[in-house]
């Protein structure tokens, strides 16, 4: 449903704005984009990770020091997420 909501709205945002691609006018704002994903991408699937093993570990009463870890894990990911969103305003 997100991936279809997603593919829906670039399509009413291409109508609107009579553009072949997204930010076609930008590409400068085009390639900023592309390297904050190079960033972002990696550092969410870092995160995501994380948070199912910190689940995991709940779940079976793992080790708490193992759920730690992993607690930093998200919380250090989380400042170059912080980080690429704030400049992308």
């Amino acid at each position: 449903m997100i991936y279809e909501g997603s593919v829906r709205s670039i399509h009413y945002l291409l109508a609107i704005s009579g553009e072949d691609e997204l930010l076609a006018s930008n590409p400068t704002s085009q390639e900023s984009i592309k390297l904050k994903e190079k960033v972002v991408l990696p550092l969410l699937t870092i995160q995501q990770y994380a948070l199912i093993r910190i689940k995991e570990l709940e779940n079976s009463s793992g080790n708490s020091n193992l759920i730690d870890v992993y607690k930093k894990l998200v919380i250090r990911s989380l400042y170059g997420n912080i980080h690429a969103s704030r400049n992308s305003a």
